[in-house]
């Protein structure tokens, strides 16, 4: 009998001899099923199809089920939390069934690729890892949180820092150019940092410029920078943002598609809500406010010049989000009880004005958000793209009195039970594809992605019937449902629907190692 928890290392395969039979076999194609057998031996698939008997295999019995390849989730911040010994077995997507997650997005993440991944090897992970060069975090190295063009002399050290983390084997460059201090970098400037990405075959994802009524404008540029750096485009959890910005998807899925017919490379992924979430200060500050270091921010707002203007343009993204209404807290460290609130609840249980509660949290450390900005019809448009991922923009989280988005803990679920089988919105084919092959593909990941023999064994078992997200915006903390086994590398990290904590068989990926 194979043991629930398995104890390996690196340097050899896991003791795993497992024979899923019966299953509804969804290879990562996008083509229709057929009901057949996988066969697992160590960390590899044997076989996919019909596999006779097997000496010493232990047998699942998968009648109803469906098998597909682990989800291979491209924009996550995982980032702090598979360094984490308390939370690296990376629960809440195990039990989605994601195997592989994709660090480094937005821009943000560990600089020194090298020393991040080997940590990751000596200690060990639930998941698979991936990780991108972070442009916000390479450009405050080189040039602090400064609103300037670099020198000649920085430009070349980010250059160098990209081409450094290529070598150490990140996938690409990633921008988040609404957060510091990339919001005030020039087109310029990323383009030579994608040439250091694009020499190595890396891609280019990035969190646009600007996702409400700018999104042209900002698609186009990260398709210039891509065409002009020689890198393979992909814009991070595409949507249109904000009232004034809803239809728009159908526009931005025009100016793709006709960048593609030129024969350039470019895709997006996309998480299955109308809410995205991030800080307070980036979705409500402008970023002329948000230069240099914490205590020069803060005092911005008492400053007697400065002040009265910040207030003002703070006001007005309020005004744009209906006072506040669409704004609810995830978390704010010094008040727990406005945790699950909206900007208006808060003011109006506090006597107080929307713009009072935004100061007070800023002036206090800042918090992170809910924001209800995107419409359901642009979800689907979106979501119908061959070319768009799943992808939850999500982070490793555990139970606790935050409030964030339910998405880290219900992306794949939601897309796969809500929107495919029971809505219909996607075939169940699609939306198995843009959870497994589609990433692998946009990665050029080798031997992930499908149910081939020979490839390694990232599989998951799932019930069509009860494969469902449980998180919701008010209770998110609440894991996915339907999962009956996830293989990662061979390593049952779910087994018989039971997570197995113990059971680390993730890995650090290197590109072109």
């Amino acid at each position: 009998m194979l043991p629930l928890v398995l104890a390996f290392s690196l340097a050899a395969p896991p003791d795993t001899n497992v024979v899923i039979r019966h299953a509804t076999i969804h290879d990562g194609r996008g083509e229709k099923p057929m009901v057949g057998d996988v066969h697992i031996v160590g960390d590899r698939i044997k076989a996919v199809g019909q596999v006779g008997k097997v000496e010493g295999a232990r047998e699942i019995d998968a009648t109803g089920l469906v098998v597909c390849p682990g989800f291979i989730d491209l924009h996550t911040h995982c980032d702090s939390g598979v360094q984490n010994t308390t939370t690296k077995a990376n629960k809440n997507y195990i039990t989605q069934g994601c195997t592989t997650v994709v660090t480094g997005n937005c821009g943000s993440g560990p600089v020194d690729v090298a020393a991040y991944f080997k940590k990751l090897d000596e200690q060990g992970i639930g998941t698979n890892v991936i990780h991108l060069a972070t442009h916000n975090n390479i450009r405050e190295q080189a040039m602090g949180n400064e609103n300037r063009k670099p020198t000649s002399a920085e430009q070349a050290k980010m250059e160098a820092l990209v081409d450094q983390a290529m070598k150490d084997g990140a996938w690409g460059l990633s921008t988040g150019l609404i957060y510091n201090p990339g919001t005030y970098s020039e087109t310029e400037e990323i383009i030579g940092l994608a040439k250091a990405a694009g020499k190595h075959q890396g891609i280019y994802a990035s969190h646009i410029r600007d996702e409400g009524t700018g999104l042209l404008v900002a698609i186009e540029e990260a398709i210039r920078i891509g065409r002009e750096g020689g890198c393979p485009v992909h814009i991070s959890h595409i949507k249109a943002s904000g009232k004034a910005a809803h239809g728009t998807s159908v526009k931005a899925v025009g100016v793709i598609e006709a960048a593609r017919k030129k024969g350039q490379v470019v895709t997006a992924d996309q998480y299955p809500y109308i809410a995205s979430s991030t800080s307070l200060k980036a979705t409500v500050v402008p970023s002329r406010y948000r230069e240099g270091g914490a205590k020069e921010y803060a005092a911005r707002f008492d400053d007697p010049v400065t002040g009265p203007k910040l207030k003002a343009d703070i006001e007005k993204s309020l005004n744009g989000r209906a006072g506040g209404k669409t704004i609810q807290i995830a978390r704010y460290a010094p008040n727990k009880a406005w945790n699950g609130k909206t900007i208006s609840a808060i003011a109006e249980a506090e006597k107080k004005e929307p713009i009072d509660i935004v100061l007070e949290i800023e002036k206090n450390g800042g918090a992170q958000i809910v924001n209800f900005g995107m419409s359901e019809e642009d979800v689907r448009v979106y979501m119908k793209q061959p070319w768009v991922a799943t992808a939850s923009d999500g982070g490793v989280q555990t139970p606790g009195d935050t409030v964030p988005h339910p998405r880290s803990y219900g992306t794949f679920p939601r897309k796969i039970g809500l929107y495919a089988i029971e809505d219909k919105v996607v075939s169940l084919e699609q939306a198995i594809r843009s959870s497994t092959g589609l990433p692998a593909d946009i990665l050029k990941l080798p031997e992930r992605g499908y149910l081939k023999a020979g490839y390694f064994a990232d599989v998951v078992v799932f019930d069509p019937k009860a494969f469902r997200d449980t998180a919701t915006y008010d209770k998110p903390h609440q894991y996915a449902a339907g999962v009956k086994w996830v293989f990662v590398n061979g390593v049952p990290a779910v087994a018989d629907g039971k997570h197995q904590p113990e059971a680390l068989g993730g890995r650090a990926i290197r590109h072109g190692k």
